[in-house]
């Protein structure tokens, strides 16, 4: 996840001495306890039987002629009109751009969140910013679930998919860092996958410098397949530099490596279907980032802190013995 604003502050990269490894000296929220991604192990999710399908409105049909493409030298960003926006939140989140995450040619990992240890061959973002209380995603980013970010996992398929096709076959136009060009705008909907009731819901953070800690995250359990030559063009268009830089620098490897856990729990998956004992159990102890019935959520400093239906005490990634804070399993 790019910051609207990331462009501003001290120099960052990857790789090298302005690395993510390095972030939090000139960006001290890099160093917070909510970062993000994670490693999703989902024999710890915590379920959450009140988390109602993610409902986009508007994505398949955008109302504007064209979208606009730019590469701001960290990823390719497609702005997308505050028209498109998401039912199934407490309050209503427009729509601001997606992006990419990706590794390097002949490299199958570039995703950025991880399931089970395995880290997808790249990953999608799709940013929005609660709309009933701030302007922009730029204002909202700096607010307690001020965004709300889809992430969509892509695996690598037999058959080249359309829907991604309208974006990748541009990627030329935009080859170097600062570069913007103007696409036919098409249904932003085809982008996402078939089930939209299956997935992980956290509150984390930006995965890139400022690293604010302002994102209730839903990230799908059903992957979205490009071809290989698809995900070739994703790796190989681009560069981090501007055309008029002496020395061209390839845009690739850029995605955050999994944070440590904190105060993230993981009991065990349960699907849709729960037992009425689980039900009662979840309702009593765990706390869920879902916000409940609530009208709003509380301060992020406060999800997840409650016990979980067992004891996570043991697991590896805990590294205090305490109940940490918790992805959910939606539906």
């Amino acid at each position: 996840l790019n910051s609207s604003t990331s462009s501003t502050g001290p120099h960052w990269t990857y790789e090298g001495p302005h690395g993510q490894h390095h972030w939090a000296e000139g960006h001290p929220a890099c160093g917070g306890q909510s970062q993000s991604p994670i490693d999703i192990t989902t024999q710890w999710v915590l379920p959450d039987p009140s988390l109602p399908p993610i409902r986009p409105v508007g994505y398949d049909h955008p109302l504007v002629p064209t979208f606009s493409l730019t590469n701001n030298g960290h990823t390719v960003v497609l702005a997308l009109p505050p028209t498109l926006h998401l039912e199934g939140l407490p309050r209503s989140f427009a729509a601001a751009q997606l992006h990419f995450h990706w590794g390097h040619s002949g490299h199958p990992e570039g995703a950025e969140h991880l399931l089970n240890g395995h880290r997808a061959p790249a990953e999608m973002h799709v940013v929005h910013y609660d709309a009933e209380r701030y302007a922009n995603a730029s204002e909202a980013q700096h607010h307690a679930a001020g965004l709300a970010v889809l992430g969509i996992l892509l695996e690598v398929g037999d058959e080249p998919n359309a829907a991604y096709a309208n974006i990748l076959n541009h990627l030329g136009s935009v080859r170097y860092a600062g570069q913007t060009t103007s696409i036919p705008s098409f249904n932003v909907q085809e982008l996402l996958p078939k089930r939209l009731d299956r997935y992980y819901r956290y509150n984390g953070s930006l995965t890139t410098p400022p690293c604010l800690q302002s994102v209730l995250w839903t990230v799908f359990q059903q992957p979205v397949y490009i071809s290989t030559a698809q995900l070739e063009q994703l790796q190989g268009s681009l560069y981090a530099t501007a055309a008029d830089e002496p020395s061209a620098e390839r845009l690739e490897d850029n995605f955050r490596d999994p944070q440590d856990l904190n105060q993230h729990s993981f009991p065990p998956p349960i699907t849709q279907q729960l037992p009425d004992t689980w039900k009662k159990t979840i309702k009593q102890n765990g706390r869920a980032a879902s916000w409940g019935g609530q009208s709003s959520p509380p301060p992020l400093a406060d999800y997840g802190a409650a016990p979980c239906p067992q004891n996570n005490n043991d697991h590896p990634k805990n590294k205090r013995g305490m109940a940490p804070r918790a992805p959910h399993w939606g539906r």
